[in-house]
């Protein structure tokens, strides 16, 4: 059983055949994937899904904090299911492919006390930019 299925079985997400199939499609290491193509991955394990579920359980892994949103400039929002480990992204300028990158320190600490305008900072996400190799 996949990661994500286990996260949610374990916070009693009721699991339908439906549901099932869009958490499978989303499982994995760098999976950015946007709505249109959950759905068409989705469709091919089950011909029936129509794109309404899968926009609706989307927002439904996404509120109850399994997936995450990524927004990328003038590009559809992606779903990434490593909701549980820190990391940040790495886009490219080119195609838009997307993928998971842990730098090394603590993001939060490379903000000065002089530009937190007396904000207690919780989290930071940080987009690196630039070229993947098949745009290089």
């Amino acid at each position: 059983m996949s990661d994500l299925l286990q996260r949610l079985r374990g916070c009693g997400w009721r699991m339908t055949s439906q549901r099932r199939v869009v958490a499978e499609v989303l499982d994995g290491d760098h999976v950015h994937l946007t709505a249109d193509e959950v759905h068409l991955r989705a469709a091919e394990r089950l011909p029936e899904i129509s794109r309404a579920t899968v926009y609706n359980t989307l927002g439904e892994l996404v509120a109850l904090g399994e997936v995450l949103e990524v927004s990328t400039v003038g590009r559809a929002k992606r779903y990434d299911p490593n909701a549980h480990r820190p990391h940040q992204h790495l886009v490219c300028s080119g195609c838009g492919a997307v993928r998971d990158v842990h730098p090394v320190g603590n993001v939060l600490d490379d903000l000065p006390e002089a530009e937190r305008f007396g904000f207690i900072v919780g989290s930071a996400e940080i987009t690196y930019r630039g070229l993947c190799p098949d745009c290089a």
